[in-house]
């Protein structure tokens, strides 16, 4: 009896000893799912900030050629506005002489569609 009472001893410490190895590769397991998924989280981020980056450039690069038309159009009109007024500077002094000839000088006679009745 004591050999098999010996026997199941070794029985129960075998089973003792496995269910301690089964916890064991349980909780190495969970470690190495946690580390896993952290790494996930990781590349995910440095994914997310590469794509990020690169939709700025591409945004910087479209803004900054609108950002050049704006100028270009500012430009214009500066140069425009500048023309204008030369053009007033050089004719003022003949249109205000023509308008003033037309306003002064008046010459009177009976209107077009003036009938005389009688």
């Amino acid at each position: 009896m004591a050999s098999q009472s010996q026997g199941i001893q070794q029985l129960l410490q075998a089973e003792k000893r496995a269910a301690e190895k089964v916890a064991e590769a349980r909780k190495r397991k969970n470690r190495r799912l946690k580390q896993a998924k952290e790494e996930a989280q990781a590349e995910i981020e440095q994914y997310r900030l590469q794509r990020e980056n690169e939709f700025k450039t591409k945004e910087k690069a479209a803004l900054g050629s609108h950002g050049n038309s704006a100028t270009e159009v500012d430009k214009e009109t500066v140069d425009k506005i500048k023309m204008i007024e030369r053009n007033y500077q050089q004719n003022r002094e003949t249109v205000l002489a023509s308008l003033l000839t037309l306003i002064c000088d008046i010459k009177p006679e009976i209107h077009t569609n003036y009938r005389i009745s009688g």
